[in-house]
Parts: structure tokens; sequence; C-alpha cells
């Protein structure tokens, strides 16, 4: 009899307790994104369809919140808080990811891939996942790539078919030896100058041109004032998701493998989504006035860039070979 009450006695305690670990368990693990692109961006929407991905897949037990809109800091800040475990994970441009991982310099080589289907095969073969292996080390654990489209020549002063047709002008970069060695090679005068003031130093001829890929040509509207574009496609740089080694490395093998293939397949949704805003962002060019400048033979223009690449580390040399090498 006294066994029997005791064993009750323990049957209510654990019953007791039941409700409280279930309620435990079933509370989500929550991770923030940090976004800088607006909620309706091809690759804010990339963004989402990994967090739905991984979502799905762990059966609600892993959230990914996204913060768009440079809600939680600009690039670079937020990188560092991602490498601190402040914030969870990030979608940035790879450039300012290179300041803490210098191999990615190789990727904003100019004409370093021969099209957009070369640069995916690098970016999904083990060129790709070796270096997003490569990112551990410095506090990051990179989870995969979205597409950015190709960066192109625009100015308000003449049609550009040929290199030496860039001689002499002003050409807005962002402030960076790469893409000003790149602009200078073509003998333009490279100006660095901030994104948000390129619309009225166009307009006013405190530059002749700029650089940048189809969507932004459109959506600053710069195509108003500088309607000679030049499809010379002089570098492709992906964008990277990179999470924190610090955050991540909390999460099971199991979930971090989880989340990792949650990342690699959404590219190919994020790639569409960027398809149909470059179309878009095309048309509307077209319609208001812009004439396109198609360079087929690029042979011309990557002999200038030799020099430029002369210059890089034997680290980087040598990395170009192996990404120019895949077929």
């Amino acid at each position: 009899m006294k066994k029997a009450r005791i064993l009750i006695a323990v049957l209510l305690v654990i019953a007791a307790l039941m409700p409280a670990q279930l309620f435990a368990q079933a509370k989500p693990i929550v991770l923030r994104l940090a976004e800088t692109h607006p909620q309706d961006y091809p690759t804010t929407k990339g963004d989402y369809e990994f967090a739905r991905l991984v979502k799905e897949r762990s059966g609600g037990r892993i959230q990914i919140e996204v913060y768009y809109g440079s809600q939680l800091g600009q690039e670079k800040a937020v990188i560092e808080q991602v490498q601190f475990g402040a914030i969870d994970m990030t979608r940035v441009s790879i450039s300012p990811v290179a300041s803490f991982v210098p191999k990615l310099n190789a990727f904003q080589m100019p004409y370093l891939y021969r099209d957009e289907a070369h640069m995916w095969k690098v970016l999904k073969g083990d060129i790709g996942k070796g270096l997003l292996a490569s990112l551990e080390p410095f506090g990051f654990i990179g989870l995969g790539w979205f597409e950015a489209g190709s960066r192109n020549f625009y100015n308000s002063k003449r049609p550009i078919t040929k290199p030496e047709e860039l001689k002499g002008l002003k050409i807005r970069v962002q402030e960076s030896e790469l893409m000003m060695g790149l602009v200078s090679a073509f003998g333009a005068v490279p100006t660095p100058m901030a994104y948000g003031e390129v619309y009225s130093a166009l307009q006013t001829g405190v530059v002749d041109g700029a650089e940048n890929n189809w969507p932004s040509y459109f959506s600053t509207s710069h195509y108003e004032v500088a309607k000679y574009f030049c499809l010379d496609e002089h570098t492709r740089v992906p964008e990277i998701i990179i999470g924190s080694k610090i955050s991540l490395g909390r999460l099971s093998k199991a979930d971090q493998d989880l989340i990792k293939q949650a990342a690699l397949d959404a590219i190919d949704y994020q790639r569409a989504e960027w398809a149909k805003y470059e179309q878009i962002s095309i048309d509307k060019v077209k319609a208001g006035g812009a004439q396109i400048s198609y360079i087929g033979d690029k042979t011309e223009w990557q002999k200038l860039m030799d020099p430029l690449y002369k210059k890089q580390s034997k680290e980087i040399q040598d990395f170009v070979k192996q990404i120019q090498a895949v077929k």
C-alpha cells in the first residue's frame, strides 16, 4: 500500500511537470537575418524563401526573422555583429566581407567569368562550397550565394562600343582600390562618390558616368541623366549569406546542416526573382530612352586588365586560375 502511494505521488509530480516541459520544448529557436534591401527586392525575397524552407523542414522548431531595409544597421556594422554573435545571419555583397576574408577579393576581379552560367558553375561547385567553408576561421559560417547581376558602364556623353571610348570620362566608382584601378585602366577618371549623390552629379556634369547593374540603373533613375548604357559586364559580384559561428554553433549539427541546405535550395528561387526584376528594369529604361551598346567579344577589354591582375597576391592569382579553368 505504501509503495502504491509513493508511485501515485511520483506520477502526479511527473504529470504536473509535463506541460511546462512540453511548452519549453515547443518554443521555437528564432534567428535574426539582417538585409539592406527593401522588402520587395529579389535578394530579400530570397531571404524569405530561405526562412520558409528552414521553418518547413524543421517543423517550425527553427524560425528566421528577416529584418529588411537596414533595420539592424548598415552592411559593415552588421557583418561585425554577426561575427560577434549579436546578429545571427545577414545577406550582404561579398565586397565588405572581403575585408574580413581576403580570398573573396578574387570574385570581384573584372571579366573573371565567361558569362553568368560560368559564374554559377563556380559558385555551386567545389570552389564555391570550399570558399563558404573557409569562412569559419573568421567567425562566420558561409551558407549560400545569391545573384546580383553584372555591373556595366553608363554615361551622359556618348555610346561606348570600344574600351578606348571611355578615355577621359569621369566615372563614379565605389571607394575601392580595385574599381579605381579598373576605370583607370581604360583611361577614364575614377571618381569615388557616395551612391546617393550620383544622380545630381550626373545631372550637373560633376561626373560623366557611373557603373552598376540593370536594376540599380533603373531604380535610381540614372537612365534619365545618363542614357548611354554599355553592356560590357565587367564584374559579376555575387551576394552571400553568412551566419554567426557563435550563434549557429549553439545548434546541433543536424540543425546547422538543415539551415545550410535550405540556403543552397533558396538560390534558384532568388535567381528567378532576380531575372524577372532585371527584365522589368531593362524594359523600363529602354522605354525611357536609354541607348544600349551590346559588347560581344570582350578580349580587348580583358587585355587591359592584365596589369590589375598582376598586382594581386599570388593566392588571388592562383585562385583566379582555378575559377577560369572551370568549364
